[in-house]
């Protein structure tokens, strides 16, 4: 398989707090790749240094095989990215916004209009292209941050809790488009919710203070416990720092 995402010993300080220590994983081309932990323990940070969004302290992180630190468009063209709150701009349509992120993308003209047309209709947006964001659910605004990260159709999507705050058919929903995208892209998305996990991805990478305690296939876990035994049990180890 393709390696899209290689992260190595990705480490970032602020002061002298370490957030993230010597974190290391890759992804591939159809994997879904869970990412837990509990509030506090790195997670943002770490994503937010896989999109070049922030440096790390030390490490190095290569999207599609270039550099983030040295050739960032190039990496960049590779990914999407949602956080947690996703930035769009209310007092624009659905249509003229995903325009916009496409031209921002700086995606051939003649290509934009069909491209905007295949991530609204992948995120369920079809009925709404015509309204202004502001008016819409925060359940649409969600899918709309997804569908401005895939309207270029990037190899990687990277997703922070793409369900917080959504009501139960909603998270139907967005689980339904994250396992249609894992099958032609590569997936991170981080959630507090571990049967998201269980559900839906292939792989699960959980950190603890800045460090990574489990990097495995979902596959490989031991059967007779679930994924939620085995957080909590990684959670109550006592780490070196508590030694």
């Amino acid at each position: 398989m393709t390696t899209l995402i290689r992260a190595e010993q990705l480490t970032r300080y602020y002061g002298k707090q370490c957030a993230v220590n010597k974190v290391s994983f890759s992804l591939a081309k159809g994997q879904i790749l869970g990412f837990l932990g509990p509030n506090g323990a790195g997670k943002t940070t770490t994503l937010q240094m896989l999109c070049g969004n922030l440096a790390p302290s030390s490490g190095q992180v290569h999207i599609n095989g270039f550099d983030m630190l040295t050739q960032p468009k190039l990496a960049k063209r590779s990914l999407g990215y949602v956080p947690d709150t996703p930035p769009l701009y209310k007092e624009l349509s659905v249509h003229e916004f995903l325009r916009y992120c496409a031209q921002l993308h700086d995606m051939p003209k003649a290509d934009i209009t069909a491209a905007v047309k295949l991530a609204e209709s992948r995120c369920g947006l079809t009925e709404v292209t015509d309204r202004l964001i502001a008016n819409l659910s925060k359940g649409y605004q969600q899918r709309i941050g997804i569908a401005q990260a895939i309207v270029h159709n990037p190899d990687v999507i990277i997703l922070d809790e793409p369900t917080v705050g959504l009501d139960p058919l909603q998270i139907r929903e967005i689980r339904s488009l994250i396992r249609e995208l894992g099958q032609e892209h590569g997936v991170i998305f981080s959630t507090h919710i571990l049967s998201e996990v269980q559900e839906l991805c292939t792989d699960v990478l959980i950190i603890r203070q800045g460090v990574c305690v489990l990097n495995s296939r979902i596959e490989d876990l031991p059967a007779e416990q679930s994924l939620e035994d085995i957080f909590i049990e990684l959670m109550q180890t006592p780490s070196v720092g508590d030694l």
